[in-house]
Parts: structure tokens; C-alpha cells; sequence
């Protein structure tokens, strides 16, 4: 069950930096002099979590969004690798939720649809309830609410559901999950697939 499936896009055009490793990654077993600068990225779409080489003599920033695409590369030379979370770097893990927020500031209209579209996982279980600090009750009051009519924004939201306080607080903290792998259901991270090529 994940939202992601209904999108045909297959790459992350987009990512913003998490850490840059002028040292190389820390999986690398090869000497130092050997190692190419990494970063590790988080992109933009699907929130995959790569590493990408970036081109001879390019330093790249926390919170810097890169382009990624196969076209328009400006700072990237290629994508190393997809990694896990458990990959990720203390320094990259200590940005992620600033950045999981970033991302979803950018494009809030999207994570708002989720609100309007989110249907049931099973007989007893809905995907709002997926959302930290969404239970029964708060996915009742969304449910009613959305019936009157779509929510339209974040503050709409918030508004005509008391006890709801921080809803994009709340799909950040979603996204982390699924990066984490906590539970089996995605509805915004893309899992990884087998001999995932970039």
C-alpha cells in the first residue's frame, strides 16, 4: 500500500545534501588516497536515500538541493549508490527531519492530497492512522471534514480538525519512520527494489 505507486516517474530528478564525505564513504574498504568525495542525498520525489559522487573539485553543502536528474547535472558526476538508513551518517542523520520538512515545504500540496485521498489499508485499519498521533478518533474528524469539502491547505487543515496541531510535524515524522523501515507500509517513501540501477 503506498501512495508513490500512482506516480509512473521512476527517478528522483532533485535531492537535497544530508553530509558531504571529502573522504569518501564510510562503506569504502579501500585506502584513503583510493576514496572518492561522496555525499549522501535524500531525493526530492520518492525520498530515496543515495550517495552521489560530485564532480572534481565541487564541495556541496548541508541543505543544498542538487540536481540529480539524468539531465542538467551541474554538481554531480554520477549516483554511487542507493543506501539505507542504518548507511546514513550521524551528521546525515542529525539533518534528515530539518530536510524531511524542507521538502515537504516545497511541495505542500501534495502531502495535503494525502489528507483528501487516504483511503483504508484493511476493513479495521486506514492509512491516516498510519500518522503518528492519528488514531480512531482524529481519522473520524478528518474523514467528516474532508467530506464538506478537500482540505486546501495545511492551515485549513488544521483548522477544521481540533486536535490535529502540526499536521506536516506529523507526515515528517511518517517519512523518518519509513526511512527507518519501522513498519511494512509506505505511503510516501519508494522501497528499494532489487538491482536498483541509476
Amino acid at each position: 500500500m503506498e501512495l508513490v505507486g500512482l506516480v509512473e516517474k521512476k527517478y528522483e530528478d532533485f535531492a537535497i545534501v544530508l553530509d558531504f564525505l571529502p573522504q569518501g564513504s564510510p562503506s569504502d574498504t579501500r585506502p584513503i588516497h583510493l576514496r572518492e568525495p561522496v555525499a549522501q542525498v535524500i531525493g526530492t520525489g520518492f525520498f530515496t536515500l543515495l550517495e552521489v559522487v560530485p564532480l572534481k573539485g565541487v564541495t556541496l553543502q548541508p541543505q543544498e538541493k542538487i540536481n540529480i536528474g539524468k539531465e542538467g547535472r551541474d554538481k554531480v558526476e554520477r549516483i554511487r549508490r542507493r543506501i539505507g538508513y542504518g548507511d546514513l551518517t550521524a551528521a546525515a542523520k542529525a539533518e534528515l527531519p530539518a530536510v524531511i520538512e524542507k521538502i515537504i515545504e516545497e511541495a505542500p500540496e501534495k502531502y495535503v492530497e494525502f489528507f483528501n485521498r487516504a483511503g483504508p489499508v484493511t476493513t479495521r485499519f486506514h492509512q491516516l492512522e498510519l500518522i503518528p498521533g492519528i488514531g480512531k478518533k482524529l481519522m473520524w474528524a478528518i474523514l467528516e471534514e474532508r467530506n464538506k469539502k478537500p482540505f486546501s491547505d495545511f492551515k485549513d487543515l488544521e483548522e477544521r480538525v481540533k486536535g490535529l496541531a502540526n499536521p506536516k510535524s506529523l507526515i515528517a515524522k511518517r517519512i523518518e519512520m519509513e526511512l527507518q523501515g519501522v513498519d511494512k507500509y509506505n505511503l510516501f517513501v519508494r522501497p528499494a527494489r532489487r538491482a536498483e540501477r541509476f
